[in-house]
């Protein structure tokens, strides 16, 4: 078994020993057992209702986190090639990336009423402008070595696009997608229990209304476990192939 899976698989045994212990120091139901958690999401699962909430908080995340990506990546890769563009907007981002997400989520309800479009435009507008300045700085990076081999090649915009721009800002991207998943995920739970009829952060408001901790920490351990997944599965790989024509540092 490689190192580093048994180090995690160590670690996650004795955060389990030390949740036991905790469960029998404090001796109530404010803090359920490690196995009672586990009970509770089996039985949540047998009834369906764990998949109907987490399917409809993942469809919410990937909607939301789709058009974040998009329209501030574009937004972000403009104001990084316009100096005049980023002076007008760049007030404008610092405006939305401060203003409170709840407050953002409540106007949009206000505005759009209890629907899925306003749940969406609530999630999407608070992650375009983490995007768009991440990724007016990898605009900014750009090698001026290449950027001169592309002028005296003369490359038309399409292959400087695939061959110049796409290659320097991938790391970018990739840091602006996993920065976002974690972001978005949890501002999705609060859409859904301020507005949202299903979903985990519905789930969770049902629950903390009933006192139910098991459940709380059910449902939140397993919509964790699934971010984490595909942190793992899918952004860390592409992480790495984004990176794959940058030098490794040598070890010291």
């Amino acid at each position: 078994m490689p190192t580093g899976l048994l180090s995690r698989l160590l670690s996650l045994l004795l955060l389990l020993l030390l949740w036991q212990t905790v469960t029998s120091m404090a001796g109530s139901g404010e803090v359920p057992s490690p196995a009672g958690v586990f009970a509770f999401v089996v039985e949540e699962a047998r009834s369906g209702d764990l998949a109907r909430n987490l399917t409809a908080t993942l469809r919410r995340v990937l909607i939301s986190f789709s058009l974040a990506m998009v329209i501030g990546g574009a937004i972000g890769l403009a104001l990084g090639r316009s100096p005049r563009c980023d002076r007008i907007v760049d007030s404008w981002l610092m405006i939305l990336l401060n203003t409170p997400a709840l407050v953002i989520i409540i106007l949009c309800y206000v505005w759009l009423g209890l629907s899925e479009t306003a749940a969406i435009a609530a999630v999407t507008l608070n992650k375009i402008p983490n995007v768009a300045v991440i990724m007016r700085e990898g605009a900014r990076s750009l090698d001026p070595q290449i950027e001169e081999m592309r002028k005296a090649f003369r490359f038309d915009r399409l292959t400087w696009i695939r061959h110049v721009l796409l290659p320097q800002v991938e790391p970018y991207a990739i840091a602006a997608a996993r920065s976002g998943l974690a972001l978005v995920w949890k501002i999705v739970l609060v859409v859904e229990l301020l507005g949202r009829p299903d979903g985990v952060g519905y789930a969770l408001s049902y629950y903390f209304q009933l006192f139910n901790v098991a459940a709380l920490l059910g449902y939140s351990l397993v919509f964790t476990a699934v971010v984490l997944v595909i942190d793992s599965v899918v952004l860390q790989p592409l992480e790495v192939y984004a990176r794959r024509w940058r030098p490794v540092p040598s070890a010291a």
